[in-house]
């Protein structure tokens, strides 16, 4: 028996597919604006990549214009109505991709074989933090790098995280699981990483203004 025969055409399993079809839709118009507010980060963070890449959630592929080009990109994109837009970027911009299934908890690449892993406006959104953080130690070779764009929660009781908090439950369905007012900082502090060094910045942003940028080194 699959595993869409057990959950069958259910309520949550249609929420989620409508979550997921949403999300592609309102993410392409709005990924060139969000773009401009973190372009500069992102050429200084991806300046320096090499060899193997593996990009978590690339999404529509905003991200492949900062890349080297002579890398070894693999994607891990859960969401199948994003990649019509990141196979066309691609494409455009001449990039061999690698796009496999497979999602954040879960990595096709073998222990030990990744130089580098990108999550951008990723850790928001998968089911369980820990268990990504330990799916990209696991890949990571020794002394491989984390690099990583995320929005997270407020400062604690202040009134934007009291809006989080309160919005998160129907963000979560339009926003294909994405949690508004996760503590990303404290699950890679828990994380087995050998060094973390991030800093914060302000986004600009409804909701979602308060960032972190930073690199974890396994």
């Amino acid at each position: 028996m699959t595993v869409n025969q057990i959950i069958g055409d259910s309520k949550n399993q249609i929420f989620a597919n409508f979550g997921k079809r949403f999300f592609a839709w309102m993410m392409a118009p709005s990924t060139n604006k969000y773009d401009k507010i973190v372009s500069d980060r992102k050429r200084s963070i991806f300046a320096n990549l090499q060899g193997k890449v593996l990009e978590i959630g690339p999404g529509t592929g905003p991200n492949l214009p900062y890349y080297p080009k002579d890398i070894h990109w693999i994607g891990i994109e859960p969401n199948p109505h994003t990649h019509y837009s990141l196979q066309k970027q691609a494409e455009k911009l001449g990039l061999n991709i690698d796009l496999r299934s497979g999602n954040a908890e879960w990595l096709d690449a073998e222990d030990n074989s990744i130089d580098t892993v990108v999550s951008t406006l990723v850790l928001c959104s998968v089911p369980n933090i820990d268990y990504t953080l330990q799916a990209i130690l696991r890949v990571l070779k020794p002394g491989g790098r984390f690099l990583f764009i995320e929005h997270v929660a407020a400062p604690q009781r202040s009134l934007l995280q009291q809006l989080q908090n309160t919005i998160s439950p129907i963000w979560q369905v339009i926003g294909d699981g994405c949690h508004p007012d996760r503590e990303t900082w404290i699950a890679l502090g828990k994380a087995s990483f050998s060094s973390i060094h991030y800093e914060r910045f302000d986004a600009q942003l409804p909701i979602v203004s308060p960032h972190i940028i930073g690199v974890a080194t396994k």
